[in-house]
């Protein structure tokens, strides 16, 4: 036996605890290398216990102590992290015993199942949570689209029909403004059909579309070259109407503020855990301050059509402008689909 030296592993212990305390209670400091030193100390302390306690010890110097690091794992790295721990701490545990029994073996078992086991249920919460979080998001959305309808039906719609009919009475040019307020008319009673119509059935709330497909269709626009993967890029349907309306937004753009003959290219690239898309053009790009007065006035296609659209589905829209043209970069992270 040394006193002095499991005193000095009592402190460890302790000091240990009180900084792994403070670093696990904010996500920000939650980092592999800490995740990986916690563990480390534990194994530390499980090869001390001959030194400290002698050659045929029972316990080991930080017994139960050795959940701490165990469980952290099972937390961040889920099952596999927590089977990963188990089978080192088990291990360790049973190197350093000059002879292994029968209580041994049970202590062995009980960290072997601990680890996969709560990692299991924490992913499974999390996962849980996730869908629940989803789940609200398309009701508020849902919500929203139907008191938008119902204040287009109720103002817009019936100025443009009002329009329509006074264009038509006063003939001239005013009928060719009534004929444009009818079409413009038709076109939101369509749209706000098609979101009335929209489903919440398990089929369309699982149904998948190739976004490389998609996007590949606007290379039909004149003076767009897309650029997509020699593979399916799969991805919720509702997911791929977005984006594509998304890229949509940014031709457009390019058409109003640069010209109908203006060059624009895109670029898709799919990554395990995300999906880029960059939309440029060689225009003479867009002039400070010139979207933030565009918002202040009301004016919300950038805001909102595009980098509101990408925030929606957890992603970022990052824009680069100056003499050499825009460009936009789309990041959608799959985690957040």
């Amino acid at each position: 036996m040394r006193p002095a030296a499991g005193a000095f592993c009592v402190l460890v212990m302790v000091l240990w605890t009180g900084t792994a305390l403070v670093a696990y209670a904010d996500p920000a400091r939650r980092r592999p290398w800490f995740l990986g030193l916690d563990l480390l100390v534990t194994l530390g302390l499980l090869v001390a216990s001959p030194i400290v306690k002698g050659e045929s010890f029972n316990a080991t110097v930080p017994g139960f102590w050795v959940m701490c690091a165990l469980l952290a794992w099972a937390v961040r790295y889920h099952w596999q992290g927590g089977l990963l721990a188990s089978v080192l701490v088990a291990g360790t545990d049973l190197l350093v015993r000059d002879e292994i029994n029968q209580t041994n073996y049970g202590n062995t078992f009980l960290l072997l199942i601990a680890g996969p086991i709560v990692g299991f249920m924490c992913e499974s919460l999390q996962m849980m949570a996730k869908e629940r979080d989803k789940a609200q998001r398309a009701a508020l959305a849902e919500a929203e689209r139907a008191r938008l309808a119902r204040a287009v039906h109720d103002g817009v719609l019936q100025v443009l029909a009002l329009v329509q009919r006074r264009g038509a009475e006063l003939g001239g040019e005013a009928a060719d403004l009534g004929r444009l307020a009818g079409e413009q008319e038709q076109v939101l009673r369509t749209l706000i059909r098609s979101q009335d119509a929209v489903s919440s059935s398990s089929e369309s709330a699982h149904a998948v579309g190739d976004l490389a497909a998609a996007l590949g269709e606007l290379g039909a626009r004149p003076h767009v070259s897309v650029a997509t993967p020699g593979t399916v890029v799969e991805l919720p349907a509702a997911v791929v109407r977005e984006l594509v309306s998304v890229v949509a937004a940014c031709l457009d753009n390019v058409v109003v503020h640069v010209g109908a003959a203006a060059s624009a290219w895109v670029l898709l690239e799919a990554f395990p855990d995300r999906v880029e898309i960059s939309v440029r053009d060689e225009g003479p790009g867009i002039p400070a301050g010139r979207l933030e007065a565009a918002a202040a006035e009301g004016r919300l296609g950038v805001s909102e059509s595009i980098c509101g659209r990408v925030t929606d589905l957890g992603g970022t829209a990052e824009l680069s402008t100056g003499p050499f043209g825009t460009e936009w970069e789309l990041v959608v992270p799959l985690e957040a689909l």
